[in-house]
């Protein structure tokens, strides 16, 4: 059997207001392309179709038109799960109408797939979480568990016992629960596969999902996945990378850059070939830059104005930063623009910030305590003092302690 997975396509996202659509759009016409040539027999979509609960009618056009051209007339099945970024009763509306071209969705962990036909392949059996399958002549157990919340996790054991709701009593034991018992649905004759959107310790969380977490409670170790797992498709992160430990657990990532933070890493799908008893063999197949995120950092205003006429035809996002000792004048910023389309920002970095440790790199990758006390001498002209540091940072916590 011929998989592919991907996730993390984030469709409707903007980058500081501007649309990314147009390249989402070369990458699902790249992406139907490589499923036709690997001539895939499942694809799997692991969460964040979607950039929020809310998308713009461009990005469900486009993706419904994508889902179709992935099915081949129902020859390939498509199974999606949804991600913390999508609305899983939105995502999964058209799930009946989706049927016929082979096409599976899963909104919380506890959705069960009505069996029957999928295009040219079937759903035997299902239940919460999982589906027995039939692809291409061969048997494939999926274990479907979408984005993991604590509030979807806890509608899993409303009416539980008292021993297995006891169980279940911190969000690492539920997931491992949960996992437990979906591995007992893997038949001996089947290809096992899993599907998640989680974060699992260790991974490398370069990108958009990084603040997600800030508060612990959602990474896992990776030991939690079943063993008899042939391979394990996740999505959440957006570097693609194996989990440390488990050679056939791999985020995709995502396949377009999505910030100054993702640019250092390059984008792939992944395509699996698998058998019943047999290791996957693993293939990576790279994806294009469609349209570049570059960091220009020049000495002078002189110097940005001279690299956007060099460069006022290339087709790319640029985030400026210019070394000056007084403000940019509005007249220049104007130009810099006119010249090269597609300027997001246009930061000067004044002398005494040049060298410090705390101004280099994307504002986001900065500390908290960073920001704030260079907000504080950018606003008084003065070093904030450690007493009132203490104070802002006991509110902060306060206030992320409140029910």
């Amino acid at each position: 059997m011929k998989i592919i997975h991907t996730a993390d396509w984030h469709l409707g996202k903007n980058l500081e207001g501007h649309s990314r659509l147009p390249e989402q759009e070369l990458f699902l016409k790249d992406f139907v392309r490589i499923c036709e040539r690997e001539q895939a027999d499942l694809i799997l979509i692991a969460g964040d179709i979607y950039d929020n609960y809310n998308p713009p009618a461009m990005a469900e056009q486009l993706f419904y038109d994508t889902l179709k051209q992935l099915s081949r007339d129902g020859a390939c099945m498509t199974v999606i799960i949804s991600g913390n970024h999508d609305n899983p009763e939105r995502l999964t509306a058209s799930g009946p109408l989706a049927q016929e071209h082979g096409i599976v969705m899963a909104g919380t962990p506890n959705t069960v797939v009505p069996p029957g036909q999928y295009g040219k392949n079937r759903i035997t059996g299902s239940g919460p979480g999982y589906i027995h399958a039939e692809i291409a002549g061969e048997k494939a157990d999926i274990l479907l568990v979408p984005f993991p919340s604590e509030k979807r996790l806890g509608e899993l054991y409303l009416n539980a016992a008292d021993e297995e709701a006891k169980k279940a009593e911190s969000y690492e034991r539920r997931i491992r629960l949960l996992f437990s018992r979906l591995a007992e649905e893997f038949r001996p004759d089947a290809i096992h596969l899993v599907m998640s959107h989680l974060f699992v310790m260790n991974s490398t969380g370069d990108g958009s999902e990084r603040s997600v977490q800030l508060g612990g409670s959602y990474l896992l170790p990776g030991d939690i996945f079943p063993e008899q797992a042939d391979y394990i498709a996740l999505g959440h992160v957006h570097k693609p990378q194996q989990v440390p430990g488990r050679q056939n657990a791999l985020y995709s990532g995502s396949p377009l850059h999505y910030n100054q933070r993702e640019i250092s890493f390059g984008n792939r799908i992944i395509a699996v070939t698998a058998h019943p008893g047999l290791s996957c063999q693993l293939q990576s197949i790279p994806l294009p830059v469609y349209k570049p995120i570059e960091i220009w950092r020049c000495k002078s205003p002189e110097e940005a104005l001279a690299r956007c006429e060099e460069h006022s035809g290339e087709d790319s996002w640029v985030y400026m930063e210019i070394e000056t000792d007084h403000y940019i004048h509005e007249e220049d910023i104007r130009t810099m623009k006119k010249l090269k389309a597609d300027i997001l920002s246009i930061r000067p970095v004044f002398p005494e910030d040049v060298g410090s440790p705390h101004t280099s790199g994307p504002m986001e990758d900065l500390p908290f305590e960073v920001l704030v006390k260079n907000y504080y001498k950018k606003k008084f002209q003065t070093e904030m003092d450690q007493e009132t540091l203490d104070l802002l940072l006991e509110i902060m916590q306060d206030e992320e302690d409140l029910p």
